[in-house]
């Protein structure tokens, strides 16, 4: 699904050049879930924005689903990101003015997706998430873990290829972070493809195999 090949992100002001990512090269195949570690200012998330087609690399190749993706327009881009790909994030991302139910309709609606259709994918992920009766509430009024289930929900809607999660427990204690670990884990097992930065061991360990990183570059290559 993944093949990068010596990918490089270099931030450049007038008076200092910063490498974020230095010479990067793996391959992360369909079905896999797989974990990115490494100490703050190490280029996870840097390297996870390029793989979510946020960021563009300052050199190498990237190549998803058999397409070289780096050098496409932005337009293309957002077709993919819109198509393929899911996000989770630490902050959850929610929208405060809508609902549980249309924070997870809304990806459904840039795609064009048929009301009915609409209607029943949440619905089913409403019930998946044990959220149901939470589906007319705010993200002000669910707890973090709920708002994170939520943010789950929304990311898998429109079934993507790939989904991208930086530090999904980060603000959740260990029991919501566990219920969380657990529903990436069942939705991995269902045949989405997983990347997720953290710095909790407890976490990678549901994952089947870690990236480790420093100073931009890959130390070690368990593949």
């Amino acid at each position: 699904m993944i093949h990068v090949h010596q990918l490089n992100k270099v931030y450049r002001t007038d008076e200092i050049e910063t490498t974020a990512l230095d010479q990067l090269s793996f391959n992360i195949e369909e079905g896999e879930f797989v974990s990115v570690m490494g100490p703050s200012g190490c280029g996870k998330s840097t390297l996870l924005n390029v793989l979510g087609l946020l960021d563009t690399p300052s050199g190498g190749q990237y190549f998803f689903n058999g397409q070289e993706v780096s050098t496409l327009n932005e337009k293309a881009r957002a077709n993919i990101r819109k198509q393929q790909l899911g996000f989770v994030f630490q902050s959850f991302n929610l929208i405060d003015e809508l609902n549980v139910y249309e924070n997870i309709e809304l990806p459904l609606i840039y795609q064009d997706v048929a009301a009915s259709d609409r209607a029943e994918r949440v619905r089913v992920l409403l019930e998946q998430m044990g959220l149901l009766h939470r589906k007319k509430h705010f993200p002000q009024q669910l707890s973090g873990g709920q708002q994170q289930r939520v943010a789950i929900a929304r990311a898998v809607v429109s079934h993507p290829h790939l989904i991208l999660a930086d530090e999904p427990t980060g603000n959740l204690d260990t029991k919501h972070g566990k219920e969380v670990m657990e529903l990436l884990k069942e939705l991995n097992e269902a045949g989405t493809t997983i990347v997720m930065v953290t710095h909790n061991p407890e976490d990678a360990a549901y994952s089947h195999r870690t990236i480790r990183m420093l100073d931009g570059a890959i130390v070690n290559h368990p593949f």
